[in-house]
């Protein structure tokens, strides 16, 4: 790697902000990415060491958390000062290789600002949420953003929350049953020490009684707060095709959803079961989503008044990208 000049981010700085961007959300937070800096090019790869066949057997969720990742890192060198011009899937020959990062001097905007910090305070929350009137104006504001990287995201409507609470319990119950996914899933939950998968304290037991249960993980340590009733709204973000370049872009909508969401003040969790069984996958596509292709879903709500979530570990720049 050349020498940096005053045009360019120093080491430093490309550091924090890759270390910055490691906060994205991934599936079972596996972080499937690696970044390279050559030429004074930021470049991002999918890293396919990291996929979870059972769990995600198309690589479908592993292209969405790279997307995330991409859209974490876009906003935190635009808050340490540089604009990201990126091109997407720049060499088809390698489809591992996602994206390349030209950087330019830019003066941080308040936007910039604001979603830098919320990643710093963001969480998985896996919790039941509160009844108390969920602003919907914060949720309309989010939703919007989201929608400017390329992917829809709309609310599930009322009418359809109970054909989705089947397919969501249709999927529990397939994989309750399937011992690669089972095998695969105690391997990346319940994890306690490490800087990779979904640790025992920040996932709490599925109640079955629930109308849209989520994930069961293993080991649950998390307290739920006494509610009778989860109050999520849940939203799915999905694109008119399906192709790689789709699932990246609806990778950097969750992620801009989220940090909005955040910053609005609302808690927000991941939602995918169902989505990695190709038939539910179809199933929600056309009963929920008008013939557009799911890639994630969201709960979106008010956070208890139960204590703070702890920070999910994450593994640290020089994991990601190598000096």
């Amino acid at each position: 790697m050349s020498a940096m000049n005053c045009a360019y981010p120093s080491v430093d700085t490309i550091r924090a902000a890759i270390g910055l961007a490691q906060r994205a959300p991934s599936v079972h937070n596996s972080q499937p990415w690696r970044w390279h800096l050559i030429n004074e090019r930021l470049h991002l790869y999918a890293d396919t060491s990291r996929h979870l066949p059972a769990t995600d057997p198309h690589q479908r969720a592993l292209i969405v958390s790279c997307g995330a990742v991409l859209h974490h890192a876009r906003v935190a060198l635009g808050a340490l000062g540089w604009h990201s011009e990126v091109e997407t899937l720049p060499n088809p020959a390698v489809p591992e290789y996602l994206a390349v990062l030209d950087l330019a001097p830019r003066r941080p905007t308040a936007t910039d600002i604001q979603l830098a910090a919320a990643m710093t305070h963001r969480r998985s929350d896996r919790r039941r949420f509160d009844w108390g009137k969920m602003p919907e104006l914060s949720l309309k504001t989010a939703v919007e953003y989201g929608t400017r990287f390329g992917a829809g995201v709309q609310t599930v409507a009322s009418a359809d929350r109970p054909e989705l609470s089947e397919l969501i319990r249709r999927a529990a119950r397939h994989h309750a049953h399937d011992v690669p996914y089972r095998t695969e899933l105690a391997a990346w939950s319940g994890c306690r020490g490490t800087r990779e998968g979904v640790p025992a304290r920040n996932t709490a037991a599925v109640r079955a009684e629930d109308e849209l249960p989520g994930r069961a993980f293993a080991d649950p340590a998390l307290a739920d707060p006494k509610l009778t009733r989860d109050a999520a709204t849940w939203l799915v973000i999905a694109t008119d095709s399906d192709e790689r370049a789709a699932q990246l872009r609806a990778g950097e909508s969750l992620s801009a959803l989220l940090l909005a969401a955040t910053d609005l003040g609302l808690a927000t969790c991941v939602q995918t079961e169902p989505l990695g069984l190709p038939e539910l996958r179809e199933e929600i596509r056309f009963s929920i989503c008008a013939g557009k292709h799911p890639q994630v879903m969201v709960r979106a709500g008010l956070a208890t008044r139960a204590a703070p979530l702890a920070e999910t570990p994450r593994r640290r720049a020089e994991d990601v990208l190598p000096f």
